[in-house]
């Protein structure tokens, strides 16, 4: 089978949720949720969680330990040269880059991402370069030396803070790809991401219906929510930032 790894950055010095990824529904933690879900991906042979070296992110540490999955420290700010050096330290060539505020990540929308990059010939596939996936549901899968060609040309403090901007902003060096969502999936108004305190509230309302699953699909969810769409309004007036 082809396999390749996945990092996950996450830190608990969040500017606008401090601690989310650490934040519990029944017990277990957005972080705890996140992994489980992406080990369901068969692709997937290795993950590693990219924290900082902050002393705050020990806690990080602890979970990944407690999870069992690898753990890199570097940067907090330069997170563009964390989950490169995280990625070379895996030695993974190619690799599933996810962000730790998208705990209900879904993993068939993984595979099929991966699967693009498999049958393709491209650096980089996204499937949020133009969003049509519910804001949470970002999958990114790019090569290593792509990144690093990336790492060397930028030092722009946006580049350095969101990994692959830089990349997809320029299609004239490296072959970019962005996946649009079928009709049943496509609902890019709606926030299944973890920024604000909001956003947990509706996370923890969709855990807390299908609990005790944790391997509910986004189809799933986007059912769940059009049958109770004033859940939707829990989190509208979030204001999501722009990369």
């Amino acid at each position: 089978m082809y396999e390749l790894g996945c990092t996950i950055e996450a830190r608990m010095n969040s500017s606008r949720l401090p601690g989310k990824v650490m934040k519990k529904v029944n017990g277990k933690s957005m972080l705890e949720y996140m992994v489980s879900r992406v080990k369901k991906v068969p692709n997937i042979n290795k993950i590693v969680i990219a924290t900082s070296i902050n002393p705050e992110d020990d806690v990080i540490v602890q979970e990944a330990n407690n999870l069992g999955v690898a753990i890199y420290r570097g940067s907090e700010n330069d997170v563009m040269s964390r989950v490169l050096c995280a990625a070379k330290e895996n030695k993974f060539d190619e690799f599933v880059a996810l962000t730790g505020d998208c705990p209900l990540i879904d993993p068939k929308i993984i595979s099929e991402v991966i699967y693009e990059f498999i049958h393709n010939n491209f650096d980089y596939i996204s499937n949020a370069i133009v969003r049509s996936y519910p804001d949470g549901m970002d999958v990114q899968v790019l090569n290593f030396r792509s990144l690093k060609l990336s790492s060397e040309m930028t030092q722009e403090q946006l580049h350095r803070e969101h990994v692959t901007l830089h990349i997809y902003k320029n299609p004239d060096i490296f072959r970019v790809k962005n996946i649009t969502a079928n009709r049943e999936l496509f609902w890019p108004e709606l926030g299944l991401t973890l920024d604000q305190i909001e956003d947990f509230e509706l996370i923890k309302n969709i855990i807390e219906n299908f609990a005790p699953r944790i391997d509910f699909s986004c189809l799933e969810i986007i059912d769940y929510l059009k049958r109770n769409l004033n859940l939707v309004k829990i989190n509208s007036s979030v204001k999501r930032k722009e990369s």
